[in-house]
């Protein structure tokens, strides 16, 4: 700790103001915990396993005020800038210890054994049984030891992890409720080799619901292949407007980072409410339907 952390009476100073950041990345949990799924909130759990105090509440209002401004997710390491209290942002650094090949391989063994974890993660779904694969390999999912994961802020805090971190921290967890592979990469494997490890005929069996058959050729008449046939009667049979707007991205999901000021779903949704009016009133021949 450094002499001018404490003022003349022995005391820490009040806590610093942020600059207001523009354009920055906004959690989308403005109330209550962070993380969704079992394996975002796990992530959270190692955060707060540091016991950081304080910091841990300055760092989840940095994430839903949009102070951190970039997050990159690299092999084992994530970098980001956030916006503290000085003019230039803070650089962060979160790195994880990356497994190594024998230790990859090691648990591409146990993995490969069970199809419901490719099933799942193509499903955008993290199996529980997963933590149970990397315990009978011998490791873990999550950083467990502190030797496992380092933090670094260019900030004068000298607290580590500080609270430009812990807003990260939050935004990752958030991320990984999108994109369990994610958390794959910060172990040193990214999507298409953690799915090579899990076998091509399992993902094969995953991916196949039933048997796809090839599609029929087209005959060879090209007066007739530009011919319109008439449509059956009813052939659309009852046109109603849609019962939930931006149906698909909601089954996407939000985007990750998210910028704006209002979530990301809900900016969609006027614009597929339009778009569904619109066709209606095209549909049904209505001319100058805006």
């Amino acid at each position: 700790m450094r002499f001018n952390d404490w003022d003349r009476f022995g005391r820490f100073p009040p806590p610093s103001r942020p600059r207001e950041a523009k354009g920055g990345i906004k959690a989308a949990t403005q109330h209550g915990k962070f993380g969704e799924s079992w394996w975002g909130r796990r992530w959270i759990e190692v955060l707060e396993s540091f016991n950081i105090g304080a910091r841990l509440q300055r760092g989840r209002s940095y994430a839903r005020k949009g102070q951190v401004l970039s997050i990159e997710v690299k092999k084992s390491l994530v970098e980001a800038q956030v916006q503290g209290s000085r003019p230039e942002p803070y650089q962060v650094s979160i790195k994880v210890r990356p497994l190594m090949p024998s230790e990859w391989k090691r648990l591409a063994g146990q993995l490969s054994t069970q199809a419901i974890f490719a099933a799942k993660l193509l499903a955008g779904e993290m199996p529980p049984e997963i933590e149970q694969a990397f315990r009978q390999a011998g490791l873990s999912l999550f950083p467990e030891k502190s030797n496992e994961i380092s933090t670094g802020c260019s900030c004068p805090d000298w607290s580590n992890p500080c609270k430009h971190v812990a807003a990260v921290y939050y935004l990752l967890g958030e991320a990984f409720d999108r994109d369990p592979f994610l958390i794959f990469r910060m172990r040193g494997a990214d999507r298409q080799e953690f799915t090579a490890m899990l076998g091509e005929g399992r993902i094969a069996e995953a991916q196949a619901g039933e048997a796809i058959l090839p599609p029929e050729p087209l005959a060879c008449i090209p007066d007739e292949f530009w011919k319109a046939k008439p449509l059956p009667a009813g052939f659309l049979g009852d046109v109603n407007l849609p019962r939930i707007a931006a149906a698909l991205p909601r089954r996407l999901g939000s985007l990750q980072f998210w910028r704006g000021e209002v979530p990301f779903l809900k900016a969609l949704e006027p614009f597929y409410e339009n778009a569904s009016r619109k066709a209606e009133r095209i549909l049904f021949g209505e001319k100058n339907g805006g």
